[in-house]
């Protein structure tokens, strides 16, 4: 059976500030546990002001305290942006304060302008290019599984499960190579999905962590009483989509009805071809669709996201999903 998890991003809606984010991420974690979600994941993100994941441990340890059996995790930390030294006594704090449910999502992308280079004292360009060694490096830090000449204390001996992320073929190959599990970001990045799963799944090498490919893939899923209502929702998070491709991204918007329609041609497009890893509509509707991307997919794990200006109705849309996938055979 598929499993299934939550991807948040801690949005910042309009209006709202950062204690009310948090507080929200917190009780969206604990309905994804009561709903029996395998996973909670916070993506990093920097100097956005709709987005406030960026001290994506502190975050996490949050979320912790605020749940009792749901594994919490990264998706992702963006390595070339720190050190995997700080990473590993950062996870490691997190495994020794929540034992056996962490999780370590790794991206490659910095994503920064010349802005956050300066600000993080870093050369995220040329930091990007040694990815797959820090990554090796800090799954060291991690398991000791070859001699460093330091030790992460805390971090060396912690139980924490390694994922590799990916949006295109590169994470791909290297999570192939490590025998890591694999999450793909269709949710917003889904053009090279079914190439990169079957690289993977054909070069895959299995290790200590992992005997065989696994694979998760996030999609965007809004549910609601109603298709309209749905779609209502997901407005939201389709004016963020626009405005960020715009370069001029911000708060999480109210929804606005029918918002597709004001589109010029070409943001239609963006969010149609985005749309394709998403399922939006009623819980039969989104069942429906969920199984579709399923089979289309054959992940292992289903990642849902998309956040809505209400805080609420996103753990309303969330009990819908699981209880109408709960009632399939989403195989």
């Amino acid at each position: 059976m598929t499993t299934f998890s939550v991807l948040d991003l801690v949005p910042v809606r309009e209006g709202g500030t950062l204690s009310e984010a948090f507080a929200a991420t917190a009780d969206l974690a604990r309905a994804a546990e009561r709903a029996g979600c395998k996973r909670f994941w916070v993506a990093e993100h920097h100097a956005m002001d709709g987005i406030a994941g960026g001290a994506t441990s502190v975050v996490l340890a949050h979320i912790g305290n605020a749940t009792s059996t749901i594994r919490i995790g990264s998706g992702g930390i963006m390595l070339p942006n720190h050190t995997p030294f700080q990473i590993a006594e950062q996870f490691g704090t997190l495994d020794a304060l929540f034992p056996g449910r962490v999780d370590l999502g790794l991206g490659r992308a910095p994503g920064a302008g010349p802005e956050l280079q300066r600000a993080l004292r870093k050369n995220l360009h040329q930091a990007a290019e040694y990815f797959p060694q820090d990554v090796v490096e800090l799954r060291a830090l991690l398991t000791g599984d070859f001699d460093l000449p330091i030790t992460a204390t805390p971090g060396m001996g912690a139980k924490v499960e390694l994922w590799m992320l990916g949006s295109s073929l590169f994470g791909a190959q290297l999570a192939a190579k490590l025998g890591l599990p694999y999450a793909f970001a269709a949710h917003f990045a889904p053009d090279h999905l079914d190439a990169a799963l079957t690289l993977y799944r054909r070069d895959f090498q299995p290790s200590e962590a992992l005997e065989k490919p696994h694979v998760m893939v996030a999609m965007n899923v809004f549910a609601a009483a109603t298709e309209a209502e749905a779609r209502l929702l997901a407005s939201s998070q389709q004016q963020s989509f626009v405005r960020l491709r715009s370069g001029n991204p911000g708060k999480l918007p109210p929804p606005i009805a029918d918002y597709t329609d004001t589109l010029p041609a070409p943001a239609q497009a963006m969010l149609a071809h985005v749309g394709q890893a998403a399922a939006v509509g009623t819980p039969a509707q989104v069942r429906e669709g969920i199984a579709a991307f399923v089979q289309r997919t054959g992940a292992d794990e289903i990642m849902l996201s998309g956040a809505t200006y209400d805080p609420e109705a996103r753990i309303r849309s969330l009990e819908m999903t699981m209880e109408a996938c709960e009632k399939a055979l989403v195989t």
